[in-house]
């Protein structure tokens, strides 16, 4: 017996839900409401259009259901990418739009912990300062411990490069509390050792 069609897209979209939300867990980040919401209301949108008769392939409803959910995310990545290639300029303005998507908590902590690590490789370590300060305020274990490292490792640049030295020590310690062994927070620890090292 098969399953009637629009039984298989709230499928889908539940099976999607639960995933992604058990893989936020994993990572330490939390679940996100927004999240939730949004999923529940693209699979109800997507059963209501199957219902009323217009056909919806339920491996086309799931990837028009990740497109919408992690439109933040993937706007990041494109950032990265421009970044990655010295095209700050192109990565800043993906940045901009990331902000204007509706991110969660956690979304959002991650568009401004990337827009700060582009900015110190802008060599513009004040405003780096600036954006990493306001993406590491407040809730701070939205964005999962590898994004707090990163931050935290890229802000304690930021500061020893705006000779807020005393601060530097501060937020490189963080970047180890926050992830010891990654590659930020073994990088903050040869930092506090050792001369300045590369911004990541």
């Amino acid at each position: 017996m098969s399953l009637h069609p629009s039984l298989s897209i709230v499928l889908v979209g539940l099976c999607y839900i639960l995933g992604f939300g058990a893989l936020s867990y994993v990572r330490r980040q939390g679940a996100s409401l927004q999240f939730a919401v949004e999923g529940l209301v693209v699979t109800a949108a997507g059963a209501a259009v199957d219902l009323i008769g217009v056909p919806l392939h339920p491996l086309l409803f799931l990837v028009a259901l990740y497109l919408i959910t992690m439109r933040v995310r993937l706007m990041v990545d494109l950032g990265n990418a421009f970044a990655r290639r010295k095209q700050h300029r192109r990565a800043l303005g993906l940045y901009r739009i990331a902000l204007r998507l509706w991110p969660d908590a956690a979304s959002r902590q991650i568009v401004l912990i990337n827009r700060g690590v582009t900015e110190l490789g802008m060599q513009e370590p004040e405003r780096a300062f600036v954006t990493l300060g306001e993406a590491l305020s407040g809730e701070k274990q939205r964005a999962g411990a590898k994004y707090l490292a990163a931050g935290y490792y890229n802000l304690g640049l930021a500061c020893r490069r705006t000779g807020r030295k005393a601060q530097a020590i501060r937020r490189f310690n963080e970047a180890i509390d926050a992830y010891p062994h990654s590659v930020y927070g073994r990088a903050a620890q040869r930092a506090l050792k050792e001369g300045e090292p590369k911004e990541g």
